[in-house]
């Protein structure tokens, strides 16, 4: 089990960018995956990203050419850069870390792209 705390959202115009941050209670080298989603009103929640333990990632078409995932395991930290964004962006965004035996997720944080 890991406690994720996401922060970095806010209010930003169309094309602009954010940083959204999760730091996790406790080493994150041994993780399996490390994701961020996002759950806009009225819809499902949705992967935005993840990172595998060697790196790989993996993106949502929506964002790919947008938005960059990465985590630093000596910070036990992952982070998602987030350019060009768009109105349709608009969403809580949460954290995800994955083992083989459990799911854990943050709070969320609240990103809104004004058009």
């Amino acid at each position: 089990q890991v406690q994720l705390v996401e922060s970095g959202g806010g209010l930003v115009q169309g094309g602009g960018s954010l940083s959204l941050s999760c730091a996790a209670s406790r080493s994150i080298d041994r993780i399996n995956i490390m994701g961020w989603y996002r759950q806009a009103p009225g819809k499902q929640r949705e992967l935005v990203a993840d990172i595998t333990r060697s790196g790989s990632t993996n993106y949502a078409d929506s964002v790919k050419g947008r938005f960059t995932i990465s985590r630093d395991n000596a910070k036990n930290t992952v982070y998602l850069q987030m350019n060009s964004l768009k109105p349709e962006d608009t969403a809580v965004y949460y954290c995800n870390a994955a083992g083989p035996y459990y799911s854990n997720w943050g709070q969320g944080t609240q990103v809104t792209v004004s058009s």
